[in-house]
Formats: structure tokens, sequence, C-alpha cells
């Protein structure tokens, strides 16, 4: 009997010892929940209540409200708090002069905030080249930083890394000076290390104006393999200015031809690639008033070279080819029909020349054509006015 008591009670003691340890995970885990609940909420930060999200490398923090006083300090963190954000309007981000890193690829994707034409996100300079005190040392400065190791389209591809992808409609950039990223670009045959700095995958997606925004390359110290790759609706680049970079502009992949496309008032110079890559613009592509001077190849068509396009207003200076079709990241396809790119009668091509180039980093025109030398009439540069 004695020994059935000590049986019952040593059974109760593990019972309730049970019952407290359950108890107790029970009190862990609510503890945790509310503790991730609570953090939850405070990375969410709501949007400062003006539209406008302020960002400064130097000065800023990502705990900071964005405010103008209160900046942020990455660009990642401006467009976390965009994704995650609930409801409609226009959004800016403004980005004050300095360098911003990207050690990973900064995405633009809110799924529940709205936007239209009229109201859109703007990533932009705080001082822009109109600007009566702005030089060229006030250009926010983009560099990726990040492994080589993306999948492009979802393909894999260990050689590829993305700066700002944005994959949204109704997106303008502007005022930014865009950098490739520090490889060695071509390290065997048929290897081939790159960065697009900015990039739309979305097929079906529409809207997107890049203006006043400087590209630059070094092709031994910062490859910039391709300054814009831009798939879907609606790309229109003007007054850009594409400084030894390798390919300028790729109009890439769209669920149908891709209207509404524009390039116009822009400067390319020294670029190794292709100048305009068109492949898939419909017959509608604007392009007029650009400047070209020492291209590899100045337009390169799709692999099929069936759309023609209509150049106005240009110059073409300096070039080893004028069109060509096909192509990729590891090549420039293969000869194509000429005819299928139509100069306009104010349309100036030279095999073999050079403009003139404001080289004096002191000047507000660094970078760009020498007022009255050859070109310049054309208006190709950051300056709208």
């Amino acid at each position: 009997m004695y020994f059935l008591t000590l049986f019952i009670v040593v059974i109760e003691a593990i019972i309730l010892d049970l019952k407290m340890k359950i108890k107790l995970h029970h009190f862990i885990a609510a503890i945790l929940v509310f503790t991730y609940s609570v953090s939850s909420a405070q990375k969410i930060a709501t949007l400062p209540a003006d539209g406008y999200l302020f960002i400064n490398p130097e000065k800023g923090s990502d705990h900071n409200a964005g405010s103008k006083d209160n900046p942020l300090k990455t660009l990642f963190e401006a467009a976390r708090r965009i994704n995650d954000a609930n409801g409609k309007g226009a959004l800016n981000v403004i980005l004050a002069e300095g360098i911003y890193g990207l050690d990973a690829t900064v995405t633009f994707h809110p799924y529940n905030w709205h936007f239209s034409k009229s109201e859109r996100l703007t990533i932009r300079a705080e001082s822009l080249p109109d600007d009566a005190d702005w030089n060229p040392g006030k250009m926010p400065v983009i560099i990726s930083t990040m492994p080589l190791n993306f999948k492009p389209m979802g393909e894999p591809d260990p050689g590829t890394s993305y700066g700002i992808q944005i994959e949204m409609s109704y997106v303008t950039i502007q005022g930014l000076r865009v950098l490739g990223t520090p490889v060695h670009e071509t390290p065997k045959i048929g290897d081939v290390k790159r960065n697009y700095p900015i990039v739309r995958e979305g097929l079906d997606l529409d809207d997107l104006r890049i203006t006043q925004c400087l590209f630059v390359g070094d092709r031994v110290a910062i490859p910039n393999h391709l300054a814009i790759l831009a798939s879907g609706q609606g790309v229109v680049v003007d007054h850009c200015v594409f400084y030894k970079v390798k390919d300028a502009v790729v109009f890439f992949l769209s669920n149908k031809p891709a209207e509404r496309c524009e390039m116009h008032h822009n400067l390319i110079i020294d670029n190794y690639g292709g100048a305009v890559w068109s492949w898939s613009a419909a017959e509608d592509f604007k392009y007029y008033n650009n400047v070209v001077s020492g291209t590899n190849i100045f337009w390169i068509l799709n692999k099929d070279g069936k759309n023609a396009f209509k150049v106005n207003n240009s110059m073409i200076i300096g070039y080893n080819e004028l069109v060509k079709k096909g192509g990729g990241a590891k090549d420039f396809g293969e000869k194509a029909d000429p005819s299928k790119v139509k100069f306009g009668n104010d349309v100036i091509i030279k095999k073999t020349g050079k403009i003139e180039i404001d080289q004096d980093q002191t000047s507000r025109n660094y970078l760009q054509i020498k007022p009255g030398t050859l070109g310049s009439n054309i208006g190709a540069g950051l300056f709208t006015k």
C-alpha cells in the first residue's frame, strides 16, 4: 500500500511538472509572438504624409522617419517601405549627394500601393541639372558591389547582377550618376561578368522614364556593361549621358511589340558595344535629337530584323558598323539590312571623327558637348533648358 501511494504521488508530481512546462512554453511562445509583432510593426514604418522619402547615405539612418530632417540611409530601406505600404498616390524618393553602394539588388515591387501616370513613383536626386545651384558633384552616385550570381529572367547565370530593379509601372528615375561594378568583365572566352544598373523585367509593365542621368563606365576599372535593360511598354530615355559604357539602352522583351518607346536628347560617347538595341520596340519608336560618337555599333535590331525605324535630327560620328541584328551579352549578332534604320535628311553620319567634350571637372558642363562645337546645336545632354 505504501509503494502504491508513493507511486501515485510521483506520477502526480510528474504530471504537475509537465503542466508547468507546457504553460511556460506557451508563455514563452506568446512573448516571442508579441516581440515579433512589435518589431514588425516598427519595421513597417508609415510613409511620410507628404509622400516624400529622403535618403542621405552619410547623415541618415534606416530607423528614421524618412523626412527631410530625419532621412533614411539606404535605398534598400526606401524600397522596402514602399513595397510594404498600402494606399495610392504619388511617392517620391529623394537622394542626397553621396555614394550609394548596392551590395544586393534594390527592387521596387509594391503590391498594395497604386500608382498612375499622373501619380507615379519618382526616384530622383535632390539637386537636378537644371537647378541654378547644381554641379556634377551633387549627383548621387550609384555603384553595384553585390556578388554576380543573379538569375536574370529565372535563368541560371553566375556572371550577372542587377542594380536597381523596377518591377512596376509609372516610374521616373532622374538625376543620378550610375556606375557599373568593379569586375574583370571577360576573364575567359565565352564568360562575361556583367552588371545591369537599371532593369525592368516585366513584359506587361508600362511607363518607365529615365531622364537626366549620367551613366559612366571604365572597361578596365568599373565596366558598365548595359546601362538600361528594360522590358514592356512605354520606355522613354531622355537627356541622359552614356560615357564609355558597353551598351547604352536595350529595349529587351515584351508580351507584344513595345509601343510608345522613345530615345531623345541623349549623348552616347565611346561605347564599345551597341548604342541602341531595339529588340522589343514597335515601329512607332521615336529616336531624335541624339548624338552618338565613337560607337562600336550604332543600332542592333531584333534577330528577325523585321521592324523598321526612323532616326531624326541626330548625329552618328565615328562608328565601326551602323546596323546589325540579334546578338546578346556575348556578341553583337549578325549583319542586318541597313535600310531597316531610315535616316532623315537632318541626320549627320560620319564614319570617322569625334565630338568635343568638356573635360574640366569644375565645369557645370562637364562631360557635355562644348558649346559652339560639332553637335552642340542638337541639344543632347543632361540639360533640358
